[in-house]
């Protein structure tokens, strides 16, 4: 890379640079100005980078610095709502201050983060609420609304952040009428997106880029022709965002909120077309009958043609034949106000989708469905979505930027552009910098059964109480399956002393932050707890794992992204399966050592890593720990570091 690069990024993050001198205790790591550096070249050439950046590398202000430097419009899009905040409260601040290049800059949240004034005189006006509460809730709402600058929902600490009331009171894509509003001029929804679009640096989520590129209502305009940078930060998780969004869906909260908007506008315009309230009533009870075709309390998913048994057909032609004849009304009454044609234009929408569900017209779509206790989705999910997002970052001339912890298999990229379409990205690595030889340990239990046995989960408890007890309790036990996470935590309520803390016994700030003051406690968890957990310090020294996170073959787009990858002369196993389960074991992994004081053992309990060629593919993609099967050693070292 030029020199130039180089020098600018030293000049900010070296020793003798603005953030040594503007922030305490600030620790030069050459990795980040190097990566910084690359970002920097990218940002100039407007040319596309993969950053696979390990932990403690400060990749934040790796791509803060060059983006802040290099005076251009940026779009920064994470993958949590926690991280954007800090961004913006916390990391943009510091840094703008150090070099001293104060800028505009602006938090986007989603929509239904902000209040609906049309939805909230809406709601005032058909005055049906469950308790007094909520009665009295909307009033304080109601005169909240008239000193609030932003909008911000999250202002009203008045109001549960839960609340039943902030669905009533906030818009979505489906009911906002856009331009057509009467309160359109105030709207804080379109105020937000004009500061977004002055300011020189905009941060939003993946969530919300998306949203942006799909909407298509007038008068809201779209964020990304405006930048000429796009940072994806915790960008392993944009393959499963982006799936989502070039999904086509039909779900029963969407016919539900359109049923009960029908009610509510009809209330309001007395269009006079005959039983449209009651069609729509009729609607939503044809919604509800259909997901108790699939019983009342099972929650399940998987592919739709597995569950097409008649009771289903039947109900979906029930809903579909109530949702016609709604939308016939609709359309006949939509000329009697703005809020009818709205209710005309998202029954339109929510009618082609569900066709295209019905008769599967669209080859290169998965159909699949899943429920929860009371509702359903019905998808319609791509095969393949690299041509799609490819033509997204083709379109105009800006840099894209991709950063995460947990990109690179075995140090290639190859899987990650595959799914994307990004194959001629330029690339880099650079570890963490943290002391894995000398802090860490990797131990692989001997003589456990394979996962697939019905004895694996009792024999892998019995194994790791060793260690639980060497390292004071002080553990995260990571599952694949809540199956094996209840199994577990029956068994070790009777073998051990130490707190035991379930994910789904609190919310999971509540369940870290007890995690973090007791101490000594052993917290079982599955998915979220996989990543985006941060516990520094003693309080967590060993990190469990019971089998390597392979996604289930049942899965309904795995098993035809599989198939389409079979037909097309391509092992799915290993070129699919294996690196999406690398990488989110390094996700787990990645919870042991969250700073450079940290020490601990990491457990892996799955025999499959040294009995199976592919286990090489796990283990050279995690960090360099020393690697350990005898049980004397890790007890050892876990009692050297309390």
């Amino acid at each position: 890379m030029p020199d130039s690069d180089y020098n600018s990024m030293q000049d900010i993050l070296g020793a003798d640079g603005a953030l040594a001198a503007a922030i305490e205790g600030f620790r030069v790591r050459s990795g980040q100005i190097e990566m910084a550096a690359k970002i920097s070249l990218a940002i100039k050439e407007g040319k596309r980078l993969i950053v696979e950046s390990g932990t403690g590398t400060g990749k934040t202000f790796a791509y803060l610095a060059p983006i802040i430097l290099s005076g251009q419009k940026a779009l920064i899009s994470t993958g949590t709502r926690h991280l954007q905040d800090q961004l913006f409260q916390q990391d943009l601040p510091v840094i703008a201050r150090a070099m001293n290049m104060p800028g505009n800059f602006s938090l986007l949240k989603g929509r239904s983060n902000y209040l609906c004034i049309y939805r909230l005189h809406r709601a005032a006006l058909e005055g049906r609420f469950r308790t007094r509460s909520d009665s009295e809730n909307i009033h304080s709402i109601t005169e909240w609304s008239s000193l609030t600058r932003t909008g911000d929902i999250s202002e009203v600490e008045s109001v549960a952040e839960d609340s039943m009331l902030w669905p009533m009171v906030t818009s979505t894509v489906d009911n906002c009428i856009g331009s057509e509003c009467e309160h359109f001029s105030e709207c804080f929804v379109v105020k937000a997106r004009r500061d977004a679009l002055e300011a020189d640096i905009v941060v939003i989520n993946h969530h919300l880029f998306f949203a942006d590129l799909m909407l298509q209502e007038e008068g809201f305009g779209r964020l990304l022709p405006n930048v000429d940078t796009v940072i994806f930060d915790e960008a392993h998780q944009l393959v499963d965002t982006a799936s989502r969004f070039f999904s086509k869906t039909v779900s029963s909260y969407r016919l539900k909120n359109l049923c009960r908007d029908v009610v509510t506008e009809e209330l309001v315009a007395k269009s006079a077309v005959r039983k449209l309230a009651d069609v729509a009533r009729s609607t939503e009870k044809s919604v509800a009958d259909f997901r108790l075709t699939f019983g009342r309390e099972n929650t399940e998913r998987g592919p739709w043609n597995d569950a097409n048994a008649s009771k289903h057909i039947n109900g979906l032609e029930k809903l579909a034949i109530n949702l016609q004849n709604l939308h016939g009304l609709l359309e006949v009454a939509s000329v009697k106000s703005k809020g009818l044609a709205n209710c005309f234009r998202r029954a339109t929408d929510i009618l082609q989708n569900l066709q295209n569900f019905s008769n599967q017209v669209l080859p290169e779509f998965v159909p699949w469905f899943e429920t929860s206790k009371r509702g359903f989705n019905l998808h319609m999910t791509p095969i393949n979505i690299a041509q799609a997002f490819q033509e997204i970052t083709s379109e105009q001339e800006t840099a894209w930027v991709f950063v995460s912890a947990t990109l690179a298999v075995n140090k290639k990229f190859n899987h990650f552009q595959d799914q994307l379409g990004l194959a001629d990205s330029d690339t880099g690595i650079w570890d963490s910098p943290f002391n894995y030889r000398d802090q860490t340990m990797l131990y692989l239990p001997r003589n456990l059964p394979e996962p697939n046995q019905p004895e694996f989960t009792q024999s892998m408890i019995q194994a790791i109480l060793p260690v639980l007890e060497a390292s004071g309790g002080r553990t995260f036990l990571l599952f694949t399956s809540y199956r094996a996470l209840n199994m577990a935590a029956k068994l070790l309520a009777t073998l051990i002393d130490y707190p035991i803390l379930v994910q789904g016994d609190a919310p999971r700030t509540q369940l870290l932050g007890k995690f973090k003051t007791l101490g000594n406690a052993v917290l079982l968890g599955t998915g979220s707890f996989w990543e985006g957990v941060d516990v520094r310090g003693q309080a967590l020294t060993c990190v469990i794992i019971d089998k390597l996170p392979f996604a289930s073959p049942g899965e309904p787009v795995l098993k035809a992204r599989c198939q389409a990858l079979e037909e097309a002369g391509i092992n799915p196993f290993f070129q699919f399966q294996v690196p999406n389960a690398v990488i989110s074991l390094k996700q787990g992994a990645g919870r042991l050592i969250r700073d450079e004081k940290d020490r601990g053992v990491l457990v892996l309990c799955d025999p499959r890593l040294l009995s199976k060629g592919y286990g090489k593919s796990f283990l050279n993609s995690l960090p360099a720990m020393p690697q350990v099967q005898s049980l004397a050693q890790v007890t050892e070292f876990l009692r050297n570091i309390q």
